[in-house]
Order: structure tokens, then sequence, then C-alpha cells
């Protein structure tokens, strides 16, 4: 059986991992997003030791917080980029694990990667155009469109969309570097944070950030459905893991969208279509061992 090793590249944490698929994860290691000479040396070590343990990997995938060069014929394939983490910009990520492991390497944005998990194993099977949305320390969207992973220009940055924001209701400007009250800026984990004082989860249910939390993603998540007509949106992320949240999401899709499009899975059934995702945390990792098997 084909060894992958995956990593999920996320702004705080890198989660690596050994295996084939979801019921047959070997070894696993959580590393702190430090610098980017520590962080990818941490990796690197645990995957050294996992071959000499376990055997070579046939490949390796990395699924990245972003944004990310994913175009194979650029000079800085595997580099992040213009991100906001500090000591990250134009980074080689893929370029010191391919060097040291003498492997292939499969490399996309985290969400797409966790995207492509719950394609293969999750939420999405059998479907061939939905949307992975993570909301937790930033805000990314994956997409499958017509059974392939959306890139293009660039790849989706779901969480720079621009919002409505009524500064009397919310006068909150926003915490993204870029755009100040884009998607991010206004419902990721540290924008919520530093509106309200405390972290997402400790806020309580009956408190007013969901209400506005769940008007902002409802406006985004409408205008996904309006422009990519996804057969299923998937929601993860820290934020999202207060599950409270999906009601409120799911009754303001449908007044956003005001019965404008007339379609059963949202007028009777949008519990099943705005859907916590079926691997819980681990997709993101998950999908990075997919992203090794396609490399492979």
């Amino acid at each position: 059986m084909a060894l992958w090793g995956g990593i999920e590249a996320g702004g705080t944490k890198f989660v690596c991992a050994v295996g084939s698929g979801p019921e047959d994860v070997r070894a696993t290691a959580r590393i702190a997003t430090t610098t980017p000479e520590a962080t990818v040396g941490e990796a690197l070590a645990f995957f050294q030791a996992q071959q000499r343990a376990l055997g070579p990997l046939t490949a390796l995938g990395i699924a990245s917080f972003g944004p990310v060069e994913l175009h194979p014929e650029s000079p800085r394939h595997g580099f992040i980029t213009s991100t906001a983490k500090p000591g990250w910009r134009d980074t080689d990520v893929v370029g010191p694990f391919r060097r040291a492991l003498g492997v292939p390497v499969g490399f996309d944005t985290d969400v797409n990667g966790a995207a492509l998990a719950e394609h293969r194993w999750g939420a999405a099977q059998g479907l061939d155009t939905f949307v992975y949305l993570t909301v937790g320390t930033g805000i990314g969207g994956g997409a499958l469109v017509n059974g392939r992973m959306l890139h293009g220009l660039l790849h989706p940055e779901m969480g720079h969309f621009r919002l409505p924001r009524d500064p009397q209701a919310d006068p909150f400007p926003g915490a993204c570097p870029f755009h100040g009250d884009c998607l991010e800026g206004l419902a990721s984990g540290p924008a919520m944070e530093k509106r309200w004082g405390r972290p997402a989860g400790e806020l309580p249910a009956e408190h007013p950030a969901w209400a506005l939390q769940a008007n902002y993603l409802a406006l985004a998540l409408s205008s996904y459905i309006c422009t990519l007509s996804p057969q299923r949106i998937i929601l993860g992320g820290g934020v999202m893991a207060q599950r409270h949240l999906f009601p409120l999401v799911h009754a303001g899709v449908r007044r956003v969208l005001n019965d404008y499009i007339q379609a059963p899975a949202l007028t009777e059934r949008i519990a099943e279509y705005i859907v916590p995702p079926a691997l819980g945390d681990r997709a993101g990792v998950l999908g990075a061992l997919a992203l090794a098997r396609a490399a492979a």
C-alpha cells in the first residue's frame, strides 16, 4: 500500500500526517507556526523520522494558507505570496520538502485541500460542484466546479469578498490589514475577538455576536450560491464549531435570497444544503493526503 505524507499548513499550526486515508493514519504531529525555518524544519524532521520507522513515502501533499502560487510553470510555484502572516511573505513552502524528501509534492490551498477530502471521503461525495468555506483564524473558500478544483488567475479568495456593513449596527471597522471590512475582516475568529473582547468560543449562544455573524455569512453564501450554483456548501473552521450558528445562517440565507432561487435544497432542505464537514477538523490534513495521492 502506498504511503503518503500530508501537511495542513495553517497560520497557527502545521498538522502533519502519514497514511493513506481516514481509516489509515499511522502518525501525526502538530507544530506551531513560528518562523518558516523553524516550522518547516520541524515538519521535515517528522517526515524523515516516519520514513525511517514506516518506510519511504510515495508522495507528499501540502494544503497551505495563502495566498499561494499554484501555477506549475511559475518559478514561484509552491510559494506563499502576499500573506499577512508576519515573516511568511514570499516563502518557498514546497521546495525544501521536495529537495529533502525526494518525492513528488502536491500543492494547493488549505481550503481546496479540505474540499478535496470532503469530496473523496466526506460530505461532498457524489457531487461535482460544491463550496467549502472555513471560518476560523482566517476565512477561505475552496470550490469544486464540474468535477475540478477551481483555479484560474490564482485561486479563489472567498474570504476577501466585500460585504455591505451598516456602521450604525456594526461600528467595528474590520480587522483585515488589506481591506478592513471584507468578510474575513468582519467575521473571522480574530475579528470577532477584537469586536467583542473575547474569543468566539467564549460567547454564549444568546450573545448578539451570533446574529451579526450569521448575517455576514448569509450575505457571502448567497453571493456564492448566485455565482457558482453549488450543490452543497460545507462550513468548517473553529468559529463554525459553535453549532447553534448553523440555524441562524440557514435562516439568513433564505432571507437574503428571498425565494429568488427556487430549488428544493434551499426552500425545503437547507439544513442538508449548508452543512458542517463530515470529516470534522481532520478535513484539512486528509486533504493534504489526497493531494499527495494525486501527485503520485
